[in-house]
């Protein structure tokens, strides 16, 4: 092939390579994916999803010239140079030679490196260049043989530290790349995020005093290459060896990302430049739902402790996803089955199209690592993010339309009685961030919104509490008043025969006739100490103050996640029974009384349930489910 390349006239040649490159562009999706995704984390600020997209093409079509250019090596010639290469800061390289120590030229990855190596070497002084392994062997020795044919020295790994010392010491150049450091590089702020970077060029420069000459390559147009020449880069050096490495190449990467910033395309933007970075970026879809933020909260809460545990550290960015109407939400979600793997990236017309602008304007800059939703509404955005930006997806509930495959992980509760698939982890309550830490910060909240006056935590903490936690309408159930005020009076009962406090909240879905009850109910109780009416004042951390302050809990039967917090609370949680549940939730119902975590009891008997289970005190059982969701979590990161 190189035979036949370096006869055709160079022009078409390159537009042959031109025509290379849309051609990976077309069919090489998935490095095509990487390229997006990398410039649009480095560049994103600047540019919007069609400019990263097009600077991607661009990108390909320069590739692929850059591998044609290969071919021309052996027959290049002082003619070619001097007509199609422009060197800018050659005085640098005298002046380094001046020194006698040696040079350094440092470069990345960039525009037709391979060719400019061989520029190097043909201009005049000894060459020497560190070379890496090719994956393929044929590949590999060809191009050391390429290199070898205009005078570079090749220095390979096995002997690589002391034939780099001995061509320092005879006052020679070394060509060395500072980007992909791999496990043994340090990590360094590259375009906002920690890069792995090769430290051996800055460690040498250290110890031997040798000039570092950082190089960029470039295509200024057709076969015409521009080599840039930065002015020496001194190291700065101190008494920290270490702190010397990692300040001296931060501020060389610092020159580089200028140089890429400037010339985008010419970088090779094709592998994955912040796999080993410390830090991940989470970002939470909600769909304004309160119940499914909650979840999804609890989730990042597992993921944050996983991620620490491995020595990462995590932001988290929360972002409500507004359509501008239902009837474009619902369209939106069906439409959403036809989106492919990686067709949509870079589109996002569909988002466009469907979410107010203040929402896709935010959620198309966002660069997260991992993003998260709860709720079937949101999912497809999830999916369709993730694609943009290489995230992981992780879904909380079933996805409906858009069905399990496409995500990375998904957690559905039991009773939806899900396929078991790779990706999908059956839990047996719902996602909620209860635990003893944020039980006693939600106490300490409310405690002094109690009645009584002059209540003090400690006295609160010596009380016997009894929570009633009222949810509301769902699909398909209805939550009848006459039936919360037989609870309600039981629950007045109760509190008389074991001398307890009272403490009530109802949820944004109760409706006004649940209200009326309560109110009538509760608002002139002695014994009740702390109501809310969360549609008129819902205070923060109430449902959590409750949970902490009560030993015993009754629920209403209908919310799946509100009887999920109030086990995970460890208290004797009762749940009064009523007709109209759908099948699932009888289903969690069933489980969660067979399994000890609830009392299900009829509304007539509430009262003599709660005093018999308070004299006999078994032990609080509640499931784990943080275990089995921390071991899906590792298994995608």
């Amino acid at each position: 092939m190189g035979f036949f390349i370096r006869f055709l006239p160079v022009r078409l040649s390159l537009f042959l390579g031109r025509r290379l490159g849309d051609f990976l562009y077309c069919f090489d999706l998935k490095h095509r994916s990487i390229v997006y995704a990398n410039i649009k984390t480095a560049l994103g600020h600047r540019l919007n999803c069609r400019q990263v997209l097009r600077l991607t093409h661009d990108f390909y079509q320069s590739f692929g010239q850059n591998l044609i250019e290969i071919f021309f090596i052996p027959s290049l010639n002082k003619a070619y140079i001097q007509k199609y290469v422009q060197i800018e800061g050659r005085e640098f390289i005298d002046e380094a030679f001046r020194a006698g120590k040696g040079l350094i030229f440092v470069s990345v990855h960039a525009g037709s490196w391979e060719l400019s190596n061989v520029i190097c070497a043909s201009l005049g002084f000894d060459f020497n260049l560190l070379v890496r392994d090719q994956r393929h062997p044929r590949l590999n020795e060809l191009l050391n043989r390429y290199r070898r044919h205009w005078g570079c020295k090749i220095i390979e790994r096995q002997n690589q530290t002391q034939d780099l010392i001995k061509a320092l010491k005879r006052n020679e150049a070394i060509g060395m790349t500072m980007d992909q450091g791999g496990k043994t590089g340090n990590l360094v702020n590259f375009f906002g995020k920690d890069a792995s970077m090769a430290t051996g060029a800055i460690r040498l420069a250290l110890k031997y005093d040798s000039l570092i000459i950082p190089a960029y390559y470039t295509r200024v147009k057709g076969p015409c290459l521009k080599t840039i020449l930065r002015p020496p880069f001194f190291v700065k050096k101190s008494q920290d060896r270490e702190k010397d490495i990692q300040d001296n190449l931060e501020e060389l990467t610092h020159i580089f990302e200028k140089e890429i910033e400037r010339f985008p395309r010419d970088y090779f933007w094709r592998y994955k430049i912040w796999k080993y970075s410390r830090h991940r970026k989470v970002l939470i879809l909600s769909d304004g739902k309160t119940g499914h933020l909650r979840q999804s909260q609890a989730l990042v809460k597992i993921l944050s402790g996983t991620l620490s545990a491995q020595g990462i550290s995590s932001d988290v960015d929360i972002q409500e996803v507004k359509f501008k109407n239902a009837w474009l939400a619902k369209g939106f979600r069906l439409a959403s089955c036809l989106s492919g793997k990686y067709q949509c990236q870079g589109c996002l017309r569909c988002l466009q199209a469907v979410l107010q602008k203040e929402s896709y304007d935010s959620l198309s800059r966002v660069n997260p690592d991992i993003i998260i939703s709860c709720g079937s509404s949101v999912a497809p955005v999830n999916y369709i993010l993730s694609r943009q930006n290489l995230a992981r997806s992780v879904v909380v509930m079933y996805p409906t339309l858009s069905g399990t495959r496409r995500y990375d992980l998904v957690i559905i509760p039991g009773h939806d009685l899900p396929a078991r698939k790779k990706n999908i982890l059956v839990t047996e309550g719902a996602l909620n961030l209860i635990d003893k830490e944020y039980l006693q910060a939600c106490v300490s909240r409310i405690a002094p919104l109690l009645r009584n006056d002059g209540v003090n935590p400690q006295e609160v903490s010596e009380r016997l509490f009894l929570g009633l936690l009222i949810g509301g309408d769902s699909k398909e159930f209805r939550l009848r008043a006459q039936i919360l005020r037989k609870v309600a009076r039981s629950i007045k009962e109760a509190s008389q025969k074991l001398d307890a406090d009272i403490l009530v909240t109802t949820s944004r879905r109760s409706s006004k006739d649940l209200e009326a009850v309560v109110k009538e109910e509760f608002k002139d109780e002695p014994r009740c100490k702390f109501l809310v009416i969360a549609n008129e004042n819902n205070i923060p951390g109430c449902l959590g103050g409750i949970l902490g302050l009560s030993q015993i809990v009754v629920c209403s039967p209908e919310s799946f996640s509100m009887i999920s917090e109030a086990v995970s609370s460890k208290k004797y949680v009762f749940v009064f029974d009523e007709r109209g549940l759908r099948q699932k939730q009888r289903r969690y119902l069933d489980h969660f009384s067979r399994e000890g975590y609830i009392y299900l009891s009829e509304t007539q008997d509430l009262a003599q349930r709660i005093e018999e289970v308070w004299i006999r005190r078994p032990a609080v059982c509640s499931p784990d489910d943080s275990v089995l969701i921390r071991g899906a979590i590792e298994k995608i990161l």
